[in-house]
């Protein structure tokens, strides 16, 4: 039995806050293209699609053995097409799909006959839409494998109608966080999800203090004070023991994205170069976040009888 005020809030909050930490538990890595996409990528590995050069027997063999299989041509191998739909079936639903789609289309294959991947890349965009995907270049010849659904976690927030600084800057940072994941600027991202929770962080505790002492203290020195504002202080002696831990992992959250921005963001000379993995984390963490204040915030409001912007 969950007891007291304190324990009570959060446990409402926590709970509107469930079904987006089921989705951040549930991102899938793995990579599964429609039969349809399946056809058009055999054929582009084969050559057979009219926009790629041709591979041998051996050169399949060759081609995806690279990704972990151990065939070997001779005789009774199947037929060239026949083969290569049969591996991309095996090897489809799992991560290692994305790299089998980037070498199909990798360049230096293409350059051997004189020619560009980028019919090859237009024809399979096309298809990739129907399956949430799109190729985008990452410059220098270079391609990655983006989803088209952002970062799976929506946030919204009760200022959406306010035209305040503040409240408009939280609008462009949610949108800002979806599309340069879209765009495959990881590290952009990454910033944007920091600024996000600053933003969040700041709108609330104006809400409950107009004049905050110091708007230029840290990220997490801010969320400290809206901490006490919220009633969230993990050190409460009345709090359970399971509500303290979740409370010490959101301040590690916050301290997380602040050192996370720090090493891999475009805001610093970065000591590790982000992976779309990274920025979906920090997005989705920085939402998830977010979402949970809210809902702490509205119950504290009501509690307190105080206007809710």
């Amino acid at each position: 039995m969950i007891e007291g005020s304190s324990n009570r809030g959060i446990f409402l909050a926590m709970t509107c806050t469930l079904e987006l930490c089921n989705q951040v538990l549930k991102v899938d890595l793995s990579v599964k293209f429609l039969k349809e996409t399946i056809l058009v990528l055999r054929d582009i590995i084969t050559g057979d699609g009219n926009c790629s050069p041709s591979r041998s027997g051996p050169q399949l063999v060759e081609f995806f053995n690279q990704f972990g299989s151990n065939d070997e041509y001779g005789r009774g191998f199947p037929a060239r097409k026949k083969y290569a739909e049969e591996k991309l079936r095996e090897f489809n639903d799992k991560l290692i799909m994305k790299d089998i789609l980037l070498a199909a289309i990798d360049p230096r294959h293409f350059w051997k006959e004189g020619s560009d991947n980028k019919e090859a890349v237009e024809l399979l965009n096309k298809y990739l839409e129907f399956d949430n995907y799109k190729l985008q270049s990452s410059g220098n010849n270079k391609w990655d494998v983006s989803k088209l659904d952002g970062s799976q976690i929506e946030l919204s927030h009760p200022y959406e109608n306010s035209q305040k600084v503040t409240h408009i800057f939280i609008d462009e940072q949610i949108s800002k966080c979806d599309d340069k994941i879209a765009k495959s600027d990881f590290d952009g991202a990454i910033t944007n999800a920091r600024s996000l929770v600053e933003a969040v962080l700041l709108a609330i505790e104006q809400e409950f203090d107009p004049n905050p002492s110091d708007y230029k203290v840290n990220l997490p020195e801010r969320y400290k004070r809206v901490q006490k504002h919220l009633n969230l202080s993990p050190g409460q002696e009345n709090l359970a023991k399971c509500l303290k831990e979740i409370l010490n992992g959101l301040t590690k959250i916050v301290n997380g994205l602040a050192t996370l921005r720090n090493n891999m963001s475009d805001a610093h000379a970065r000591s590790y170069q982000p992976s779309e993995h990274h920025a979906r984390l920090a997005v989705n963490s920085a939402k998830t976040l977010c979402h949970f204040l809210f809902a702490t915030k509205e119950y504290q409001m009501q509690k307190n009888n105080k206007p809710n912007n």
